[in-house]
């Protein structure tokens, strides 16, 4: 999907919600790749925060035309929040918060995610309880694929993202500021945690058509995959929270 068909596309939505919410909707914002440029049509979504003044089952059902609507076009539903959820939700999804603020546009409405404070206190344990679950439903996909290479890197290929916004999590905690291109973020923890890199950067080469997956072999590269993503698990569960 071209950059100008997302300019529509979240226009179209912004214009369906608006009508079908009227007051009630105080913003809605893109957030994640397709927000800095980033975003990949077989492996993105376009990610929209909507903030509004009531979430009741009564202010959701008018707008649940509009969401199956965006659902049609392959789209996750938008995420539906109050002020008072947002500001609520901070400390609890720490992980997601600190992603959102670091890449969004405001398509409508106030500015929701300016100001807002995202407290650090959980953050090691959302992401020690992120990395444990993620490779555990990993291992339960690869087993599915573990004879099918074409299932394999698709298990591979679309759980790559989850697992470096994870890796760059991790660099927060050992002390690095600021948000890091996925390659970086996994070049630099592999040298702090001595993990081998070159699977994660494979995949991000097969993602971005630089690589053709048939000069590859899925089992070598998701038996290394796991070893790294298992030897970084492993390291977070030892670690002290240095963010607060």
């Amino acid at each position: 999907m071209s950059n100008e068909k997302q300019t529509e596309l979240t226009k179209e939505f912004v214009s369906r919600v608006r009508a079908a919410a009227g007051e009630n909707i105080l913003s809605v914002v893109l957030y994640g790749s397709a927000a800095e440029g980033e975003f990949h049509p077989e492996y993105s979504d376009l990610n929209l925060l909507c903030v509004v003044r009531d979430a009741s089952f009564a202010s959701l059902a008018k707008v649940a035309d509009v969401v199956e609507w965006w659902r049609g076009k392959k789209h996750h539903p938008p995420l539906i929040l109050t002020v008072e959820e947002l500001n609520a939700s901070a400390s609890v999804f720490s992980i997601e918060f600190v992603d959102m603020k670091q890449r969004y546009r405001v398509l409508y409405g106030d500015d929701a995610l300016r100001n807002l404070n995202v407290p650090m206190t959980l953050h090691l344990f959302q992401l020690r309880y992120e990395l444990r679950e993620k490779l555990v439903l990993l291992r339960q996909h690869v087993l599915l694929a573990a004879n099918k290479d074409k299932q394999m890197w698709e298990v591979m290929l679309h759980s790559l993202s989850s697992f470096t916004t994870l890796f760059r999590h991790v660099l927060l905690e050992l002390g690095e500021q600021g948000r890091k291109h996925s390659r970086d973020a996994v070049a630099e923890l592999s040298a702090r945690l001595n993990f081998d890199a070159s699977p994660f950067v494979q995949l991000m080469d097969v993602r971005a058509g630089k690589v053709d997956r048939k000069q590859l072999r899925a089992p070598a590269i998701a038996e290394q995959y796991l070893q790294g993503i298992e030897k970084v698990t492993a390291a977070v569960d030892t670690m002290q929270s240095s963010t607060r």
